[in-house]
């Protein structure tokens, strides 16, 4: 335990006054000509008879111990793996690549920084190289949505049949290798039988992780056979497998040195992101938990993925929420009354079934069917498997889905009278309301409004400004100059929260700016940002 700042001031003035004596000593007995190496050696030796060195030994020490504050740090102190890199010009190639696109990396963090502490964690714990931390990087760019075209998925890119292997469960409702925590025990067991079965040899365990054990394996074999060296690097390897470990090595140098290589490392805080959550409640809407926490509910299911519908069935007792937030989730989540849950059923598609006929009979909205199933259109298949929210002990002639949010709020019913000039956005931005409802709620089959028509309108918040408050507001924006607007393309395994945490604005925001973003983003989309 360091001392206080008294402590250590009456310490450092005792020894000064030791050492001043001392001094005087020495002068009355040999003389100013022997002052000066006397003072030094004496206050060597008060120091000793003091401690003070020892106490100056302590503190350097406790400062070498010091936990890092930012993650990438205590990932350089975990580094194993920078003696295998050399000169190489397979390495060097991927480095200049990384560097050439740092978007790439930047991304990638910014995507990781949820998730990374928790993979650090779990490395140092088996005591494995955390240059492992930047796998999921290579792997995914840490996009827990990740789908390649063998059907891996998740940060850890786990094909079907392996992620059974690893007994990480695949239904319809829910997918392991989407899952944070089990995906990631997953795959650190895997990478662990991997070195130990290629004789501790990293790389080659990392090989193996991408091409299979068994490909590998028989690289090596042909290469005894041959009288050749066995290395990762003689091996005769699909080329993504040559470049597979050279993309992870080059990664872990820049993250050794980013200022060597231009790069920008965001900061990632060394601390948890997020904590484990005990639900007893099944088939939760992630929706309402976000609401029951106070979070985005698109940062819900950012940290919990692995529920495809966004609802919890199939899946582990728990859910993962940002350290801050998980009190208040555990605290709501008791005081729920089963009144308030959500229940589903499943609804199989048969001849002559409409969207609107389903929504109608079990009295939900259109939009809450497209949403929940992930429908990006109006068809429908025969056969095909339908999610319905239901009350628990609701009959399906009773309402269903609504129920439990006009208990919170109940919507308020409006008239607008259509003037000269009016269209359905201006009307829909004026009651924060989406046009699909507006044409919805009046049964509209087009964008055509004719003036003096009247349009019922239900929720929503009017918003109506004075003509001396419109003024104002002109006047400011003009003084000001042009609002700043810069537009965004959206890139594969972005998101809303994402999106919004990059340019510091609320998401939702970035939704009434967007209003079609509610039906979910596709890469290569165009988003109209407001810059604060």
């Amino acid at each position: 335990m360091l001392s206080s700042p008294i402590k250590t001031f009456d310490l450092d003035t005792l020894a000064r006054v030791a050492r001043a004596l001392v001094v005087v000593c020495a002068a009355t007995l040999v003389g100013c000509s022997g002052s000066g190496r006397m003072n030094n050696d004496q206050g060597q030796d008060t120091d000793r008879a003091l401690g003070m060195n020892k106490q100056t030994q302590w503190l350097e020490e406790a400062e070498t111990e010091r936990e890092p504050l930012d993650i990438w740090e205590r990932m350089r102190n975990g580094f194993k793996l920078q003696d295998e890199i050399g000169v190489n010009p397979r390495i060097e190639r991927q480095r200049l690549w990384y560097v050439s696109k740092p978007s790439v990396l930047e991304s990638a963090s910014e995507r990781g920084s949820l998730y990374i502490h928790y993979v650090v964690e779990r490395l140092e714990e088996r005591n494995m190289p955390l240059e492992l931390a930047l796998l999921p990087v290579v792997e995914s760019a840490y996009n827990p949505f990740a789908y390649s075209r063998s059907h891996a998925v998740g940060i850890w890119q786990f094909i079907p049949a392996t992620g059974r292997h690893y007994n990480l469960r695949q239904t319809n409702w829910y997918d392991g290798r989407r899952d944070i925590t089990a995906s990631t025990n997953a795959a650190l067991n895997y990478l662990e039988r991997l070195h130990e079965m290629f004789n501790g040899d990293w790389l080659l365990a990392l090989a193996a992780y991408n091409a299979g054990e068994g490909t590998v394996s028989r690289a090596i074999e042909r290469n005894q056979k041959l009288g050749l060296p066995t290395d990762y690097w003689n091996l005769p390897l699909p080329q993504e497998t040559q470049n597979y470990v050279p993309k992870l090595l080059a990664l872990s140098q820049l993250v050794m040195a980013p200022e060597a290589y231009g790069v920008n490392l965001s900061p990632i805080a060394n601390e948890p992101y997020f904590e484990v959550v005990e639900v007893k409640q099944q088939r939760l809407d992630l929706s309402q938990v976000a609401e029951l926490a106070d979070m985005d509910a698109d940062e819900m299911y950012q940290l919990n993925p692995a529920f495809k519908k966004r609802i919890t069935m199939d899946g582990p007792q728990h859910l993962l929420v940002p350290t801050d937030k998980a009190e208040q989730l555990t605290a709501s989540l008791a005081l729920m009354k089963p009144q308030e849950l959500v229940d589903w059923q499943q609804y199989r598609v048969r001849n002559g079934d409409s969207l609107h006929g389903i929504a109608n009979r079990y009295h939900v909205t259109v939009k809450t069917l497209k949403d929940i199933n992930g429908l990006s259109g109006n068809h429908l298949r025969v056969g095909q498997s339908l999610s319905i929210p239901v009350e628990p002990g609701m009959k399906p002639e009773q309402p269903l889905f609504q129920n439990v949010a006009s208990a919170k709020a109940p919507a308020t019913t409006r008239n607008h009278k259509v003037k000269r000039g009016d269209n359905l956005s201006t009307i829909a931005r004026q009651y924060k309301v989406s046009v699909q409802d507006i044409k919805r709620w009046n049964g509209l089959k087009s964008n055509h409004l004719k003036a003096g028509q009247v349009l019922k309108l239900q929720g929503g918040a009017i918003q109506v400004a004075s003509a001396g408050t419109t003024a104002k507001s002109k006047s400011t924006a003009k003084g000001k100059g042009r609002e700043a607007v810069t537009y965004y393309k959206v890139k594969s395994g972005d998101s809303l929260y994402l999106i919004a945490k990059r340019f510091n604005v609320e998401m939702k925001h970035l939704q009434r700016w967007n209003p079609s973003s509610g039906r979910g983003l596709k890469p290569g989309q165009t988003l109209t940002v407001h810059l604060p």
